[in-house]
């Protein structure tokens, strides 16, 4: 083991990087020793903390060895590829919930690779020559090893910065973006190793610590706040290109240089985990579903030629427009089923599903629990099927024996129908999660009638789409008892991006509805001032720059414009083909009266906007397109 020196001194397991030549990058051999050193030393009594560090001045690791990567990617053994990346995610993973200290010395550049070994442990240290980035997506990757985790976690908005720009974090912004936890001068460091291999505690770390300088990272918050708080790659470039500021055109000029499919997948990526719900495991699983896919459909291979083979910096990427259609994130982030990473064996593989209502949302849904190894068997009036999943002859044959049921039906009379029919046919301690959108009471009815048989019930209605339906990106709103939801996570994991704890049961309906109200106005206003901008002979683009940058901001007019040909691709372009249809808008509104009058709630723009659907839809044109298809009745009529 030249390139590493892995002993045990006194009372620490000693792990030494030593390729200083080569900036200590990882090889894949190194990781298993890592590794394979880490499980020895798990349930060795005599091994009181793990200390890392490396040999050489200028870095801890400046990566992984991706010149090895290239070679194999470019003679197809895409296989190597993606083992190489599951066994060192594996490596993230154990470092992360490492049940002994793990210390972590690292002068010099950290970046890539050496985040993952050393940005994972208990006690991260730096010093004034560190140097910290996740700089992956000017190769064509996205930041990874579990770096997506802490980009996340880091304060405002500094993970996009951060993912996307590549900057180098000195000590102090280490420490204040999360990726540090403590800054010792670097001539203490050799004494304070010596110490833990004689057995002292870790405490001795925080007691040599100093006080750091402001954080470069924390006096650029507005800016970096002001910027990078887009929802999509889209947004952000908007905005920076709107302002002639240095630090703006700084920003620009980072982001020219990298891939825009990995930039605009690290901002999505970035924002799926953001919440309650983020795990070191759902990191890793969402950063391997882009790398495995990265050689054969990204820019990986193009990105290592021009940066590390050829080194002419002048590498070809998709989309060199930096206009990444979503469709294509959203195919990089798409689950992988049986191929998805696997840092435990996942006691959900074996769960049998019984899924009612295989329509245009249900089908995606149950073919990606069947991809991800679940035993799936539906049912469908209409007879429809869906991949993977075994069909069963009615509803209360696809519940039993089933540990979870799950119902995506049109309405809450049709919910009450099923529920009667599955619910004696489920067994004790199962769980019916319903992911329709019905009215409030239907569904507190639904779990009433559940609780009674001894079974869980949550309401769990999506947003997300068709798209998201397909791509496993959906959003679940969920209401029921905490234990209920426990149940259901690893599902959402697979079929979307985020899932909300609400409240009890009726609460995930609650929240749809009132989401969905909000959007049906938002949509129809912005829809009228299209119109009123086109009869004021306001251009649609220009209108679409401001509007989009400044305080009519919102997401039917940045990320789901109704304008054709305007802002980032969306049903407006393919003819308001459905997306979500308008019908299903004007269903939404009427559940939100039918609740706002249960309750005795002042909803004036709910009630007008339903109004307006329901002549859209039932007079109109409207049945059968997109929701925004509502802008071309605006433009071909006048005031009133």
């Amino acid at each position: 083991m030249d390139d590493i020196n892995i002993r045990v001194q006194g009372k620490a397991g000693r792990i030494t990087l030593a390729r200083p030549k080569a900036l200590n990058a990882l090889t894949y051999q190194m990781c298993l020793d890592i590794e394979a050193a880490l499980d020895a030393w798990r349930d060795d009594a005599a091994v009181a903390h793990v200390v890392i560090d490396a040999e050489g001045d200028k870095a801890f690791c400046a990566g992984g060895d991706i010149a090895e990567l290239y070679e194999k990617g470019r003679a197809g053994n895409f296989d190597y590829c993606r083992k190489f990346w599951a066994d060192e995610y594996r490596l993230n993973a154990k470092i992360f919930s490492y049940p002994k200290p793990v210390v972590s010395f690292m002068q010099g550049y950290t970046m890539g690779g050496g985040v993952g070994v050393g940005c994972h442990g208990t006690h991260r240290i730096v010093g004034e020559s560190s140097k910290i980035a996740m700089p992956e997506c000017g190769i064509g990757l996205i930041p990874d090893v579990g770096g997506s985790l802490m980009l996340a976690l880091a304060p405002g908005r500094t993970g996009e910065y951060l993912g996307t720009t590549g900057y180098r974090m000195n000590a102090p912004d280490a420490v204040f973006a999360g990726f540090a936890d403590l800054q010792i001068p670097q001539d203490q460091w050799g004494e304070l190793i010596a110490a833990l291999e004689n057995g002292a505690d870790t405490d001795l770390l925080t007691e040599a610590a100093i006080t750091a300088q402001t954080a470069p990272l924390e006096a650029m918050q507005v800016q970096i706040s002001q910027f990078f708080a887009g929802e999509r790659l889209d947004d952000i470039l908007s905005v920076l290109r709107q302002s002639r500021s240095t630090f703006a055109e700084d920003s620009l000029k980072q982001l020219s240089r990298k891939s825009p499919l990995s930039l605009a997948a690290t901002v999505e990526a970035i924002h799926r985990l953001r919440g309650p719900s983020l795990t070191i495991a759902k990191a890793l699983d969402l950063e391997y579903r882009f790398t495995s896919r990265a050689m054969e459909q990204g820019d990986l291979l193009e990105g290592i030629r021009a940066t590390i083979i050829d080194k002419d910096h002048a590498p070809n990427w998709q989309y060199s427009d930096q206009r990444v259609p979503p469709i294509a994130v959203s195919k990089m982030l798409m689950p992988l089923g049986k191929n998805a990473l696997k840092l435990e064996e996942n006691g959900m593989r074996q769960t049998k599903v019984g899924f009612i209502g295989l329509g245009n949302m249900g089908a995606p849904m149950a073919a990606n629990l069947a991809r991800a190894g679940m035993q799936v068997v539906g049912f469908d009036t209409a007879e429809t099927r869906a991949e993977g999943v075994t069909n069963a002859e009615t509803a209360a044959k696809a519940a039993t024996d089933a540990d979870i049921v799950i119902t995506m039906l049109p309405n809450g009379a049709i919910l009450r129908s099923v529920a009667d029919e599955v619910i004696p046919a489920m067994k004790p301690g199962a769980l019916l999660l319903d992911c329709s959108t019905v009215d409030v009471e239907s569904a507190r009815a639904v779990a009433e009638i559940a609780e009674t048989k001894g079974l869980s019930f949550v309401d769990a209605p999506v947003s997300g789409g068709i798209g998201g339906a397909a791509a496993g990106t959906l959003t679940f709103m969920a209401g029921g008892s905490e234990a209920g939801f426990a149940i259901a996570k690893p599902l959402f994991d697979i079929m979307g991006q985020k899932a909300v704890h609400c409240g009890e049961a009726g609460a995930g309906q609650a929240a749809k509805i009132c989401n969905n109200m909000i959007l049906g106005a938002t949509m129809i206003a912005t829809c009228e001032a299209f119109a009123l901008a086109d009869k004021l002979g306001l251009d649609r683009a220009r209108m679409f720059d401001v509007v989009s940058t400044s305080s009519g901001y919102s997401w039917s007019m940045n990320a789901y414009c109704p304008a054709p040909g305007i802002g980032p691709q969306s049903p407006a372009d393919n003819d308001y083909t459905p997306g979500f249809a308008a019908e299903l808008m004007l269903k939404d509104l009427g559940l939100s009266q039918q609740a706002a009058q249960s309750v005795d709630a002042d909803t004036p723009m709910g009630a007008l906007a339903q109004t307006l659907y329901q002549t859209f839809v039932e007079e109109e044109d409207g049945r059968g397109k997109d929701f925004s298809a509502i802008l071309p009745r605006f433009e071909k009529r006048g005031r009133d």
